[in-house]
């Protein structure tokens, strides 16, 4: 797979008088695993959305290697969120549909407007959808009902959805955050193995230290919109990690951290 810098610049995006991500600069190397973490409300989601283009950013730039993601419209910006695939909390399938209808949903991308909405796939794509399913260990659940799997289950499905998208970029927002320990631990397992094998970028969303921690090779904490560390999981100490979010705070991430030393990113 092609490898390609994804580089933001000063990018911003407010809400009225809020600033949901505020001047944030960031380069991600190809083929990184790098985990977002903070709170309920720090920017995480919004990082996501406006680098898939869900929404549009107030300022700043989005660059993957010489492509302008914030000016592209039309087929060109459904072009880019193949590309960059996305993986959301709720899972977003349709429950009366079979797994492999809603895995085969992450091809219409490469259809035109009538194929589309006749939902026609052809043979290959067919075998590509339950290969997709097969590395998730779901290939006999391919004929299931979407609605009667589990959640773990379901986020799986959701991760072989976006993978039939031969994505270059995998963001994945919160997907751990409605399971339980044990499916939440088969779904990072999948992200990283994907993310070994395949080389495939992927940023996900997490609200542990950790999850992200045993997962990540780079860490972006984030709050009130902006970047607060950026560096390697050994980095982010308990000492640091008071220092951004105050000793209350911590309290919600569940990893207690060794001291180390650390560069950490102060807002301006």
């Amino acid at each position: 797979m092609e490898q390609t810098l994804l580089s933001l610049s000063g990018l911003g995006r407010s809400f009225g008088a809020t600033r949901a991500v505020d001047n944030v600069t960031l380069t991600i190397a190809p083929g990184q695993f790098v985990g977002v973490i903070g709170r309920s409300g720090a920017g995480k989601s919004t990082l996501l959305r406006l680098i898939n283009r869900l929404i549009d950013p107030t300022e700043g730039s989005i660059h993957f290697g010489g492509l302008d993601v914030g000016t592209l419209k039309g087929k060109a910006l459904r072009d880019w969120r193949r590309d960059c695939a996305m993986i959301f909390q709720q899972f977003n399938l349709v429950e009366r549909l079979d797994v492999l209808t809603n895995v085969l949903v992450g091809r219409l991308s490469a259809h035109g407007f009538l194929s589309s909405m006749a939902m026609q796939f052809s043979d290959e794509e067919r075998t590509l959808a339950i290969r997709a399913l097969d590395r998730l260990d779901l290939a006999p659940q391919a004929l299931q009902r979407a609605g009667t799997l589990s959640g773990g289950q379901q986020q799986r499905v959701a991760i072989a959805r976006a993978l039939v998208q031969n994505p270059r970029i995998l963001l994945a927002d919160e997907p751990i955050a409605s399971l339980d320990p044990g499916n939440a631990t088969r779904v990072m397992d999948a992200l990283r193995t994907i993310n070994r094998e395949d080389g495939i970028t992927i940023l996900v969303n997490l609200h542990t230290l950790d999850t992200a921690r045993t997962y990540c090779d780079r860490i972006i904490a984030m709050r009130a919109g902006r970047v607060m560390f950026d560096g390697a999981p050994r980095l982010l100490t308990s000492e640091v990690m008071r220092g951004i979010y105050g000793s209350d705070e911590l309290e919600d991430f569940s990893e207690s951290v060794t001291s180390t030393s650390l560069k950490l990113a102060v807002p301006a």
